[in-house]
Parts: C-alpha cells; sequence; structure tokens
C-alpha cells in the first residue's frame, strides 16, 4: 500500500513538473509587421508541441495575384518538429526573396519565445526594393 502511494504521488510530481515546463512561443496571424501583436502575444504551448514556427510571406492576401500591391504577411505559432519540417519543405521552392514575385518561407526554432527575431532575409526585401526604385529615379533624372 506504501508503495502505491509513493507510486502515485512520484507520477503526479512527474505529470505536473512537465505541464509546467512546456514551451512558450510568440503567436500571430498574417500581421504586416514583426511588431504589435507578434512580439506581445505569447501561447504557452501544449506537451507535444517542441519547436516555435514563424511564417514570412510577401504578397497581395487573400488571393495573391499579380500586379496587386505587395506586402509582408508574418504568422508565429507553436509546432511539433514533423510540422516544421513540412512546411519547411513546402515552402522551400518559394522561399525566393525576390521583391516582384509572391513568396513564402518558414522557420523554426526550439527554445522559449525564441521565435522573437525573424531570422530570414525577409526584412531586407522592403530596403532592396527601395534602393532599386531610387537607383531607376536617378538613372531617369539623367
Amino acid at each position: 500500500m506504501e508503495n502505491t502511494i509513493f507510486v502515485l504521488k512520484s507520477v503526479f510530481i512527474l505529470f505536473f513538473i512537465n505541464s509546467c515546463s512546456t514551451l512558450q512561443c510568440y503567436v500571430c496571424e498574417d500581421q504586416d509587421s514583426n511588431n504589435g501583436k507578434c512580439l506581445t502575444t505569447v501561447d504557452q504551448c501544449r506537451p507535444e508541441y517542441d519547436m516555435c514556427q514563424t511564417e514570412i510571406k510577401w504578397g497581395t492576401m487573400p488571393y495573391w495575384q499579380a500586379g496587386a500591391d505587395k506586402q509582408f504577411y508574418i504568422s508565429k505559432r507553436c509546432a511539433t518538429k514533423q510540422q516544421c519540417e513540412k512546411t519547411m519543405k513546402k515552402y522551400m521552392p518559394r522561399c525566393t526573396h525576390v521583391w516582384y514575385e509572391d513568396w513564402k518561407c518558414s522557420e523554426c526554432c526550439a527554445g522559449d519565445k525564441c521565435n522573437y527575431f525573424i531570422m530570414s532575409s525577409a526584412t531586407n526585401c522592403r530596403a532592396t526594393l527601395i534602393s532599386f526604385f531610387l537607383f531607376i529615379f536617378i538613372i531617369y533624372l539623367r
């Protein structure tokens, strides 16, 4: 009887410790920048989630059509390693960072709130686009 109580207490303590140490990730959906909601909303992930995932999309939504104004769409969430690998494999051919094309990229990390920053060079595209138009404008003025 004493051993049974000890085992039950041990299982309860292990379950409690495990549930308290789940991963925390920043979460947001289709935000136009990595500010505001994407940096202030934190989710306590379910125990089966072991990664924080970030998706960066550049294009027009919801229909992703050519010629329309393009902008960034950033989404962050909790994910499993398998979900991360599947999404990264799916987006890899479209992860071009070419400013005049619609593209999607995904990245994952393991660790509490590790998806604070976006490691992709997506934020550099806006500066590249401005530089390109400035260059064209200077050539046009000559």
